[in-house]
């Protein structure tokens, strides 16, 4: 599923406008971002969790040559289900 048909299926059960439903969502994503970058979790109880996460700098090897280059620190956005999701997806 995309965007656009979660967008319409959300629209569709709740009876908005899709343009409604498409700035809501935007909305929220958008505000997940920002607090993840700003290093706060956000916890959706029964879906999961979305944290910031580092990751150490290591050496790691040029694909193409295979020397050895050096790879900086570097934070990234992680994603954990929550225990209901979880069950569901199995």
């Amino acid at each position: 599923m995309n965007k656009a048909q979660l967008i319409t299926k959300i629209a569709t059960e709740g009876k908005w406008s899709k343009a409604d439903t498409e700035r809501f969502l935007d909305m929220t994503l958008d505000h997940i971002r920002k607090a993840v970058k700003k290093g706060d979790d956000v916890k959706l109880v029964g879906f999961g969790t979305f944290t910031k996460a580092k990751r150490k700098a290591r050496i790691g090897r040029n694909p193409q040559t295979g020397k050895p280059i050096k790879i900086a620190a570097t934070n990234y956005p992680k994603f954990r289900p929550g225990a209901e999701f979880k069950t569901l997806v199995k």
